[in-house]
């Protein structure tokens, strides 16, 4: 609890860092009333099931990754193996508002296309699921300001072929918060995910924050910035028997990142994972939304299984 306690004061530092200085004056209001007041409020990009907008809305989410694999990754002793390739997710998130600030969220889904050319196995299959609920317990549309807290359950549905439906499921516990000021945007996230099992995953953390400005309806840049870090390690022990014979999680040197968790006895070799994402977003209807990114590890990318990512997705507000 002491961690999770300490992750959770660090998003509040984040949120105060990253807003401090803004022009609009902060109001003592907190109404949750309707309001048009976050019309404008662009959703991030990168870092898709953990990273979300601070402000509770109706959607569907459709997202695409396109993932390239690093030549070599790095094992448990300081070695490496080969790997390269890459996999494809294809996954639709939901939200539904229950209210201005409370919402149900399915944040994690989909089926993935998984083609390394070496030391792992090709496969393809489902993810798991992941659902909970998110409150914006600041919620201020005119100042542009939203902070929310979100929690939602990770069920072990998934496939082992891709790594997935391994343990007892995890929780993930996540502040974010949301700041406009004119066509400036400023967004931030820092989150905690705790398995039920704790050695059939490892426990991790992550802080994401996010850059837009609006030069057009159709074009708003973007710069993302991710890191992961790995708090506890999983035990290693035998699991997805079609990768390795079910050594993965105690080969690997590093855990997974955004997307997935091996529960990794050696997680801590490379315990730290940063990631940089540019992109846009464009405004092509006043319900859809349509974006992509592209991003790169700025930590060596052989502790990581990244070499590069495109992200693309559509957003259907209603």
């Amino acid at each position: 609890m002491k961690v999770i306690t300490g992750i959770l004061s660090f998003g509040t530092v984040l949120v105060a860092s990253v807003f401090a200085g803004t022009e609009a004056p902060i109001m003592t209001t907190n109404s949750c009333e309707a309001t048009d007041g976050f019309a404008a409020a662009r959703r991030p990009i990168s870092n898709p099931t953990l990273f979300d907008l601070a402000v509770p809305r109706t959607n569907a989410h459709a997202i695409y990754i396109h993932q390239s694999l690093p030549s070599t990754v790095a094992v448990a002793g300081g070695g490496s193996v080969d790997l390269d390739g890459s996999f494809d997710l294809y996954a639709l998130q939901l939200e539904y508002a229950l209210s201005e600030c409370l919402s149900i969220v399915a944040t994690k889904d989909g089926y993935v296309d998984f083609n390394p050319d070496a030391t792992l196995s090709e496969s393809n299959g489902f993810a798991n699921l992941a659902a909970g609920l998110k409150y914006a317990f600041i919620f201020q549309p005119e100042n542009g300001l939203a902070v929310s807290g979100t929690a939602t359950v990770e069920i072990p549905t998934g496939s082992g072929d891709i790594t997935q439906g391994s343990g007892d499921g995890a929780m993930n516990l996540i502040a974010s918060a949301l700041k406009l000021n004119g066509p400036l945007q400023l967004a931030g996230a820092a989150g905690v995910h705790v398995p039920f099992d704790n050695d059939a995953e490892s426990t991790t953390c992550f802080v994401s924050t996010h850059v837009s400005y609006e030069v057009h309806r159709l074009f708003s840049p973007l710069v993302e910035l991710n890191w992961y870090h790995v708090i506890n390690e999983g035990d290693g022990g035998s699991r997805y028997s079609n990768q390795l014979g079910g050594a993965v999680p105690g080969t690997i040197g590093f855990e997974g990142g955004d997307l997935l968790n091996w529960g990794a006895s050696n997680g801590k070799d490379n315990a730290d994972t940063v990631t940089l994402a540019a992109g846009f977003r464009s405004q092509l209807t006043d319900n859809l939304s349509a974006g992509a990114a592209y991003e790169i590890p700025l930590t060596d990318e052989n502790e990581n299984f990244m070499e590069s990512r495109i992200t693309v997705d559509l957003i259907w507000n209603f």
